[in-house]
Formats: C-alpha cells, structure tokens, sequence
C-alpha cells in the first residue's frame, strides 16, 4: 500500500489512463479525487467507493482557472493536502496536414494540454510547496519527442509539456517536490482508436497495423502499464528523480522502424 495515507488528484480520470491511473492510486491506498468534465466520472468514482476506497468525483474544464482552482480547494476541504499529482487530461484533435488544420481545432489541442497542464501546476504547487512535500506527473507523451505527420498540433502540445516539466522542476526541486512526465506511446484507449479511424477516413491502409509494426514489441502499451510508471514516478521509490520523462512505449522511440527491418 505505498499510498496509504496519501492524496493523490487525478485529472482526465473518466476515462483512459486517468481513470486506469485513479484506480491504481486507489487500490494502492490513497484517497483520490477523480477531475474530468465528462460527468461519467461520478460512476467511475462510485464503482470505486463501492470496493471499499476513499474517492470522489469533480466535474471541471481544466481550462479554466476558476474550474482548476475549484478542483485543488475540493481536495484540500475533504482531505487537507495534496500529494501526488497526476495532470493527465489531453485531447488528440485531427488527423491532417497541418495547412488544413483549423484555427480553432488547434486552439482546443493548446487549451487543453498545454494550458490545462499549466493551470493545474499553478495551482497544486503552491499547496505542495506549502507542505514541503509532493510529486507531480503531467502527461506527455512519444509525441513529445519526435514529431508525428498529420498531428503537429497535438505535437506541439506534448512537447510543451515537456518544457514545462522540466522548468517547473527547477522551480520547487530545493521545497520537496518532484515533478516529472510521462510519454507514452500508442496506448489501448480511445484516443489511440480514434487515430486509427481519422487515418483510415483519409485513406491510410490498415493504420492499426501500420501502428504497430513502428513498435518493436509489436503491440500497443496496456492503462495498466502506464499507471505502473506513474505510481512508480509518484512514489518513494523515485525520490531522487526530478525534472525527467519516462518512456512507456514498447522501444518506439528508441526503434522508430520497430519489426519493419525483422
């Protein structure tokens, strides 16, 4: 139970690696406040409580600042810290060249994963900051590192991210606090789904397999794998790493050809 007694805010969690991150946090013994303004998070939530965890669900845009600093008081009234900081929630956007990519489209990819992760670090840290303690993991992802045809909005984003990640850690490294990313590759959830359908809507030939065979282990990451590197990222076993991001991506992004060449 490496969270016994901790509190952990997860954001995105009605769905995807949010949701398979809550879960692990929970199961691991920390009260978690689930964010996501899916209201579907309120089931989630309550299948939670249901196997005996301290849970709760917050509706919220991560947006906006008002919903954000709603979301750090709900956590701090019910428990009275914040521990570890899972800032997840990400959109994909479109799949297309980046000259037919839509202003608006590409607004909505920056709000999200770029402002959402700032507005989240904003406010969670001066609360960890204050209690001298707490770990941080925003979500990247391969995308951070290498660029992707089709996706520069979505691109551009995580690679901000990772900007922000390591700026921040310099920040609050000397008051206790880690702050670390996570990149994972194509993982099995929805947003991975959806890649797969606006390619083949475009005309690409089985885009799943051609996911894939870049892959060397031949297959997409599970939740459950990335919420392994997230727990580990947020536990005291990480204690001396700040400032990093680690790789959940089946050697994608070490072996871009993946099988292609086997």
């Amino acid at each position: 139970m490496r969270f016994e007694g901790r509190v952990a805010v997860v954001t995105g969690a009605a769905h995807g690696l949010g949701l398979d991150a809550a879960r692990g946090f929970a199961r691991e013994g920390a009260r978690v406040l689930m964010v996501d303004r899916d209201p579907a998070g309120h089931e989630a939530a309550a299948a939670l409580r249901a196997e005996g965890h301290d849970v709760r669900f917050r509706a919220a845009d991560v947006t906006r600042a008002a919903d954000v600093a709603a979301y750090v008081e709900a956590a701090l009234e019910a428990w009275g810290a914040i521990h570890c900081f899972f800032n997840n929630a990400g959109i994909e956007g479109e799949v297309k060249p980046l000259v037919e990519q839509e202003e608006a489209v590409f607004d909505a990819v920056l709000a999200v994963n770029v402002k959402g992760v700032f507005l989240g670090l904003r406010h969670v840290l001066p609360v960890m900051r204050a209690q001298g303690q707490g770990a941080v993991v925003n979500t990247a992802s391969t995308a951070g590192l290498v660029g992707s045809a089709g996706l520069s909005p979505y691109v551009a984003s995580k690679q901000a991210v990772l900007g922000l990640t390591k700026s921040v850690a310099g920040e609050v490294a000397r008051e206790g606090v880690r702050v670390n990313a996570i990149c994972p590759g194509p993982t099995e959830t929805r947003m991975i789904h959806s890649l797969e359908e606006q390619a083949a809507r475009r005309g690409a030939n089985d885009p799943a397999e051609r996911y894939r065979a870049a892959i060397p282990m031949g297959r997409y990451c599970l939740p459950s794998e990335i919420t392994a590197a997230v727990l580990f990222l947020c536990s005291e076993a990480a204690s001396g790493i700040t400032g990093a991001h680690l790789q959940v991506d089946g050697g994608r992004t070490a072996c871009p050809m993946g099988s292609a060449m086997r």
